[in-house]
């Protein structure tokens, strides 16, 4: 009886997953709201994704405040960093597609941006969930995310893949919002995890497995 309502029923504990995806969702929109705290947000996101919806380990808020407070100075630092090139890249981006309906030759550059702007993306994806699972100062945060883009280009365009699907869903059905996050996030965790596993000590690896 105990095992049939408990939380270890396979219902119960699908519904306790809705639940914490539903929660980490929530705690994501509203500390990225004020734009700045975004990159400590979406690194205490993946986080709390990685530890507790998909490793059944703590608690959602005290594990996202945690890594939030841990790693809000320096991914604060990058994410301001990121924003700063990700408005070169767009303002460079409208400049050569004007140029180029105006039949400039060297407009075709836009493409050129346009295709570093998905870079850009998928920078920002590896290098939130890197610096939830790595401790590296900014230099190497950023290089070393940078060279995984471009050294894991099929799961990168997978990456891509799953993010417009999502932003997709949520526009065409808003109240989403709250669930796909976690949702693209799960796929993120499997999908980076499997990167990421290569470049972490065995021992490391057997450790989070106990």
């Amino acid at each position: 009886m105990n095992s049939q309502f408990g939380y270890e029923n396979p219902f119960f504990s699908m519904m306790n997953k809705i639940v914490d995806c539903f929660y980490a969702s929530f705690l994501w929109i509203v500390f990225s709201l004020p734009i700045v705290t975004a990159g400590a947000a979406s690194t205490a996101f993946y986080y709390t994704i990685h530890k507790c919806v998909r490793g059944s380990r703590g608690y959602v808020w005290q594990s996202f405040w945690s890594a939030f407070q841990s790693n809000g100075k320096q991914m604060t630092k990058i994410w301001l960093l990121m924003l700063g090139i990700f408005a070169f890249l767009f303002t460079d981006y409208r400049i050569m597609k004007i140029a180029m309906g105006h039949g400039k030759p060297f407009g075709i550059l836009c493409y050129g941006f346009a295709a570093l702007l998905l870079f850009w993306t998928d920078w920002c994806m590896y290098l939130f969930a890197y610096a939830a699972r790595f401790e590296n100062g900014i230099k190497d945060t950023m290089k070393n995310t940078a060279i995984f883009v471009l050294l894991h280009l099929p799961w990168s365009v997978l990456v891509l893949a799953v993010l417009a699907v999502c932003v997709l869903a949520v526009y065409l059905l808003p109240p989403l919002c709250l669930l796909v996050p976690a949702g693209a996030g799960c796929l993120y965790e499997i999908i980076l995890e499997r990167i990421f596993c290569r470049y972490m000590p065995k021992e490391a690896l057997d450790k989070e497995r106990m």
